[in-house]
Formats: structure tokens, sequence, C-alpha cells
């Protein structure tokens, strides 16, 4: 770490969870748990459930409390997407994860797609459509990318809103869903491969995870009732074939100016390609997680994690991608 136990045990940490997002209920999970390890350690947190998006109640919260830094453990709009991000910075209070640029870009998955295409990342063919031409989707639009399609929407996380559609049939039933989520959604080619997912620490890849969901496919039930999925951890993949897709993941991440931590999902197709969904600049934090599932495989305890994270924060030493481009780095 950045700096030591000693003085992170002098800090007042607030915890910032829930919000108003379709994610909260995930975010009250992840506070909890980041807020009580933290507790149980000895150190001095304080959770604060973000209840309306009110930036002067949240700042004059923190501030109220004497807290020293915010652990973000939100996810979704808001949390991040950027938005709390500038409120704490506009605040100068330090903060936990990605800055505003990089949450906003990792948040919009068509942005972000279009920066990884820059990049050389390989990504799924895709078309994106606004909520008033609903009526006047074309299918012709589609047809190179054939059936299965899926429909998301572009900026929601936890898999909220996402369907697989087998026919042409099912289709606008997969749009209106997505439509209820965002005004934008994405169609993009069904990727037939195995499902992975790989954590980012301080600029190092985690262990690679594979995802074998025991329904369709990863949606929010998969992901968040026990015994729908099975995790590898290691992913089994032979070993250099490992380090493509964690090399493809880090450059997915330095290409957003992400730093701290993150977690890239990935299809690795029946080619051996690797292709980049997303990123989520705010992974799950509860001890069953995905992110804290590979660090634990890489001998770094949940508290360790979380210390580590506030460790980067209030370092000197840290500087985020978007004051490296105000002091021209």
């Amino acid at each position: 770490m950045l700096v030591d136990d000693n003085f992170l045990k002098g800090l007042k940490i607030a915890v910032l969870m829930g919000g108003k997002s379709n994610e909260r209920e995930i975010s009250l999970k992840s506070g909890k748990a980041v807020y009580q390890s933290l507790k149980d350690a000895g150190f001095d947190a304080v959770p604060i459930d973000i209840i309306e998006e009110d930036a002067g109640a949240i700042v004059t919260d923190i501030k109220g409390l004497g807290a020293d830094i915010a652990f973000i453990a939100m996810h979704g709009r808001f949390g991040e997407d950027g938005t709390l991000q500038e409120i704490l910075e506009s605040a100068a209070i330090p903060y936990t994860g990605c800055g505003p640029r990089a949450s906003r870009l990792a948040m919009d998955k068509v942005a972000s797609r279009e920066v990884f295409l820059e990049h050389g990342i390989s990504v799924p063919r895709s078309r994106v459509f606004e909520d008033e031409l609903l009526s006047k989707i074309n299918l012709d639009d589609l047809a190179d990318l054939g059936f299965p399609l899926v429909v998301k929407p572009v900026a929601a996380g936890s898999s909220i809103g996402v369907s697989i559609v087998d026919n042409q049939g099912d289709l606008i039933q997969a749009l209106e869903s997505a439509f209820s989520h965002d005004k934008r959604i994405i169609i993009e080619e069904y990727l037939e491969g195995r499902e992975l997912t790989v954590g980012i620490l301080e600029e190092e890849p985690l262990p690679v995870i594979e995802i074998i969901p025991k329904i369709k496919f990863f949606n929010f039930q998969a992901k968040y009732t026990l015994g729908l999925t099975d995790y590898i951890v290691p992913a089994q993949i032979p070993g250099e074939l490992s380090k493509k897709v964690q090399q493809v993941a880090l450059s997915a991440y330095k290409s957003l100016g992400c730093q701290a931590f993150s977690r890239v999902d990935m299809i690795l197709k029946n080619d051996l390609i690797p292709y980049v969904l997303e990123i989520n600049t705010i992974p799950g934090l509860t001890k069953m997680s995905l992110l804290p599932k590979a660090a634990g495989v890489a001998n770094i305890s949940f508290l360790e994690l979380c210390l580590r994270l506030i460790s980067l924060a209030v370092s000197p030493k840290f500087i985020r991608e978007d004051e490296k481009q105000k002091i021209n780095f």
C-alpha cells in the first residue's frame, strides 16, 4: 500500500452506498460489506445511505461527520457515471476509484466501445437506437448481425434490461424492456464463447474468472441468486491464453483512463479472440462478488482490498487521469 495502516487508522472513512438507481439494493449490500469489514478491523468508518441526488446535502453529510475520505460503493447512475465523482472533487473530498471521465466513458457502452475500437480492442458488432425511434427500427439494419441478438440499455449495470433474442417475434418485447431502463439501447451480435471477467487492481490484472450460468445467460437473476451460476477462479484456460485475456482487459482499462480498480467483462470466442463487453468502474464489493473472489485467489483479503483502495485515494502520489490532463503531464 502507498500509505501504512497507522495513517489509515487515523482517517474517518465515509462509505457511500444506496442511491436512487435500479442498482440501489446491490449497492447497499456492497456498502454494508465494506463498512462492516472496516469497522470490524478497528477503522473509523461511517455508513451514508445516499437517498437524494443532492450535491449540497451529500457534501454536508460527509463534512458534517468529519470524514476525511469517501469510499464509493454505489453502482449505476449517479454513483458510477462520474456525477458523484465530480461532486466530491468540487468539494475537495478524496474518494476511491476512477475519476469522472473514465466513469462516464465506462458507463456508456457506446462511448466506451468507440474508444476500445480506436485502441484495436475487439468488441461485438452492434447498432444503437434512440427511444423515439422504437417504431421505426428496420430489421434490415440488423440483418448482418443475425440471430440471436443481445438487446441492452446503453447505460445500465447488473444486466438489468438485458435480453437475448432468438427470433424476430421476441424482439419488440426485448426492446421495450431495454427502453424502460434507458433512452438509448444497443443491439449487438451474440458471441458464442466463454464468459470471462478480469479484475484490475492498481494497474495489475487479477486472476481470470470464468462465469458459467445454469440458465440461458448471466442475467440479473443468475448474478444474484445463489446456486444459479458457477464461478471458476482461476479460469481453466492455458497460461498463455490467460495472459492474453488479462492483457486485453488491462488495455481496455487503460484506454478509458481507469485507475485504482475496475472489472472488465469479456467473451472469449471459440476462435480464442477475447472481446470486451464493458468495464465496471465500481464492481460489486461484497465478499462474494467477482472482483473480491479474484483478489482472494491472489492472496488479497477483502479488508486488504478495501484498504488498498483507500490508500490510493489519499496518497499524494496518486493523480487521476483527469488531473494529469489538467496539468499537462
